[in-house]
Order: structure tokens, then sequence, then C-alpha cells
């Protein structure tokens, strides 16, 4: 009889929907269960919790979907054709240099500091949320903070910057190859961000993260068929799945995280991706002009 696999064979168990307590306001009412979202993870879909800051972030953010949608409409001259070939080269452009911090006529990125505008609201409103939810559950912030740190660099990218520079127009357009654009200009204009210290900790914090997400899951997959997935209960046992996937990391490269080292480890790598990211972009053009130069001064590039 082969050994059971789990990478190749996954049971799913289905009992009743848990439906969880039923006071509470502004949720969904009814579950069901997928078979293929059941390959990743919990196959049971909804009730989903709202409350008042999800429906205010939904609004705010269908809006911000529509008008950015509605622009790109318009390019297409109202074609959906021309709308499906050329999708990925439209784009809702900032406003352009010269307003400062004043509101720009509508065609010249007034629409688009609207938009952006519902889009921060509902970035906002979401964070609230996940950090309401996490109280009431009686859990930790730890979900609402690794968000926060995502929403720091989304902020200095699209608001504390442009401010403190003093021009809207170095906000980031909306759309796929304007982005890339605008990321690839960033760059040069500040002497290339390789020569950036905060960017070069952000990519090695991203690298990092990617390795230890990948070493914890390839762990506790390898060792699944002991119940490695159940590793709170594993903690205080001898002999089970977390001793050997201890044992393994201890016999291959002299060091194991624990069960909760790990996942702290990876929350810190992940968070400091973005937070390091984004000290590195709010330094650009408001502390250093040229990175290259920077890096000439301080011995960190060839003279």
């Amino acid at each position: 009889m082969a050994e059971y696999q789990n990478i190749f064979t996954q049971v799913q168990v289905q009992g009743p929907a848990e439906m969880g307590v039923n006071e509470e306001e502004f949720r969904t009412k009814n579950a069901s269960f997928s078979k293929l979202a059941g390959v990743f993870g919990n196959a049971q879909l909804g009730p989903v919790y709202l409350g008042n800051m999800g429906m205010i972030s939904l609004i705010t953010g269908l809006i911000w979907f529509v008008m950015v949608g509605m622009s790109f409409w318009a390019q297409a001259d109202y074609n959906p054709a021309i709308f499906m070939r050329d999708l990925f080269w439209f784009s809702l452009e900032p406003p352009s240099p010269g307003y400062g911090l004043s509101m720009p006529p509508l065609d010249d990125g007034g629409y688009y500091l609207i938009a952006s505008f519902f889009l921060l609201i509902s970035v906002l409103t979401w964070w609230v949320r996940t950090y309401l939810r996490a109280e009431a559950l009686g859990m930790g912030k730890h979900v609402a903070w690794a968000f926060a740190s995502a929403i720091w660099l989304f902020l200095v990218l699209g608001l504390i910057r442009p401010v403190l520079i003093g021009d809207w127009s170095e906000m980031v357009p909306y759309g796929v190859f304007s982005h890339l654009d605008w990321t690839n200009l960033f760059s040069i204009n500040h002497g290339n961000l390789f020569y950036n210290p905060f960017h070069a900790l952000s990519i090695a914090f991203l690298y990092g993260s990617a390795l230890l997400f990948a070493m914890h899951g390839a762990t506790i997959l390898a060792v699944s068929r002991f119940g490695g997935e159940r590793e709170i209960e594993q903690i205080v046992d001898r002999g089970t799945a977390s001793e050997r996937a201890a044992l393994f990391w201890r016999w291959t490269m002299g060091f194991n995280a624990t069960m909760e080292g790990i996942h702290r480890w990876a929350w810190w790598f992940a968070v400091l991706t973005t937070l390091t990211g984004g000290i590195g972009i709010l330094l650009s053009g408001t502390v250093v002009d040229n990175w290259y130069v920077w890096a000439q001064q301080h011995g960190f590039a060839p003279l």
C-alpha cells in the first residue's frame, strides 16, 4: 500500500457549515463549500463580516475602480475591442508638474486626485476593519500591523512624499505599464535605486521572507504525514512531527526556529520589506537627490 502523501492527494473533510455567533450585524447569512478552494485552504466560503468599516471600504474602493475603469473606457473611445487590446497600456495620470498641492482641472489630474481620495479612504477603512475584527475575536493585532507596513509604502508613494515635495505630480499613475515606467523613471531621476541602502534592505527582506516562508511551508508539508499541521499540540510532545522538523534543521544547518519563532521571523522579514522600502522612497528627492553620488560620497560606489 502506497504511503499517504498529501502533496499528491489531499483528503477534504467537510461537515456542516460553521456559522459562528448569530447576533452580529452586517454579516452575510449563508455559506457554501468549494472543492477547488479546499485544495488550498478551508473549503468553506462565508459568512463574511463587513461592518461599517467594511461597507465604507467596499463602496469607496468600488468608486475608485469604476472611476479608473471609466477613464480607460474613454481612452478606448468606448470600443470594447480596443479596450481589451490596449488595457495594459491605458493609464490615469496624476496632475502635471506646476500645480503644486492645489486642485488642478479635472482633465489634467483633478479626476485622478478625486479617484485617489476614494482609494485612500477604502484602504484605511479596510485596515480599521482588520484591527477591529481581531480585537473582537480576542486576537493579537499582528495582521493589522503587517497590513499597516504595506499601507506605509502606499502612503509614502501616493501622499506623504508628494506632500513633502509639494507637488501632486510625484504621485504614481494608475495603469500597468505606466506604473512600471514610473518606477523605472523614478530610479533614473534619483541616480539608480540600487545605490539606495534602504532599497537594498527591502530587497534583502523580500528575498529573505520568500526563503523563510518556503522553508517553513516545505518543512510542515514534509512532516504532515506525522500531523505536522497540528503545530500547537505538537510543541510540547516528544517524537512528533515538530521534533522531527527541529532535528532536520539542526542536522542540516545547525539551527532551528521554534514553531512560534519561524512565524515571528517570517512576519518581521515580510513587514520590513515594505517598511524599509518606504523609507528609501521617502528619502529620494527629499533628502537625497542622487543615490549614486551619495554612494560615492560614502564609499558605497566607486569614484
